[in-house]
């Protein structure tokens, strides 16, 4: 019997290789992987829906739910997860000394909705009393002017959000004094050259995840795998398949970072590193599946939904394939 044709867009990652070089198989399945920018995979899949698979912000999965035609269904695997205290950037002159100053600000980001943006709104309010309804939002290209705003919301009116003038990007307008702070998954080309006038808010920030990981057992999750509905909808043992090979693609991540008879990573202390990682977070720090990580959805979708983008009102049942909740025993 033939096995399914499965196209499936993904960044490279060492947790997803052993599938884009053929040492994971899917069961039942032929799978063609295409390795490329997170950006342009969300970009083609929401717009054009191009592949059957694909890694989608989690965001834009969650506002997808409340389309009518539901056109997602996700897996619990988190390609991308990432403490986002390191993604707050200031304008050294704005006078931005503590979190607590981040209120009344205007503060540039490349999309509202963006998964980065919920998480960091929401830590913000919980832990440091920023409300997120206190800023305005400035949002436009970080680095490119042109880019476009893809999602249409309907948000609360006591959110406000306003574009960037279509000449400027976000990157300039902070380095320049126009934006008191940006939120940015990536960081800004004047960061990263050094330019003074811009510093994270958290120069200590692996220390301050590191506190916020102990008191909260929270490890964000930032992007999700989804299939097509109609593909999910006429296969619906593939949710399962795939997650079983995520699962065993992620395992020889694992195996890899542990190799010490010759080094699989660039990074000279990858062991001590290791080592420092499973002492806090445990030795399946990066775990898939919701009953590991029910609190972070039930922390981001409550976010999400004080921000005005959980439409829907989803719950973590509400967000995976079932076929994915639990397997058999013998």
């Amino acid at each position: 019997m033939a096995r399914l044709p499965l196209t499936l867009a993904c960044e490279d990652y060492d947790r997803t290789r052993g599938l884009a070089d053929g040492n994971v198989p899917v069961v039942g399945v032929d799978l063609n992987v295409l390795s490329m920018p997170v950006e342009e995979i969300f970009f083609r899949m929401l717009r054009y829906r191009e592949f059957d698979a694909a890694e989608m912000s989690l965001s834009a999965y969650v506002l997808s739910l409340a389309e009518e035609d539901r056109p997602f269904v996700a897996i619990p695997v988190f390609p991308s997860r990432l403490f986002r205290h390191s993604a707050i950037y200031l304008n050294t002159a704005a006078g931005i000394d503590t979190p607590a100053n981040l209120a009344g600000r205007r503060i540039g980001l490349p999309t509202y909705e963006m998964t980065a943006a919920v998480w960091i709104r929401g830590i913000l309010q919980e832990r440091y009393g920023v409300a997120s309804d206190s800023p305005t939002y400035v949002v436009g290209g970080l680095h490119d002017a042109e880019r476009e705003q893809l999602a249409r919301l309907d948000l609360p009116a006591n959110i406000r959000v306003e574009p960037l003038r279509p000449d400027r990007t976000l990157a300039q307008s902070l380095a320049e004094g126009e934006l008191d702070a940006v939120y940015s998954a990536r960081a800004p080309k004047h960061f990263v050259d050094g330019d003074p006038r811009v510093a994270r808010l958290f120069s200590d920030f692996e220390q301050v995840e590191r506190e916020y990981f102990a008191e909260t057992r929270i490890f964000p999750v930032m992007h999700v795998v989804v299939l097509r509905r109609e593909v999910y909808e006429a296969n619906r043992w593939l949710a399962r398949s795939l997650y079983d090979a995520f699962l065993a693609a992620q395992h020889l991540a694992y195996e890899a970072l542990a190799q010490t008879g010759s080094l699989r990573i660039m990074l000279p202390w990858i062991a001590s590193h290791l080592a420092e990682t499973t002492a806090l977070m445990g030795n399946a720090f990066w775990s898939y599946g919701l009953t590991a990580n029910r609190h972070v959805f039930e922390a981001y979708l409550s976010y999400a939904s004080q921000q005005g983008l959980n439409p829907s009102s989803a719950t973590p049942d509400d967000l995976f394939a079932p076929e994915t909740a639990s397997s058999f025993a013998i």
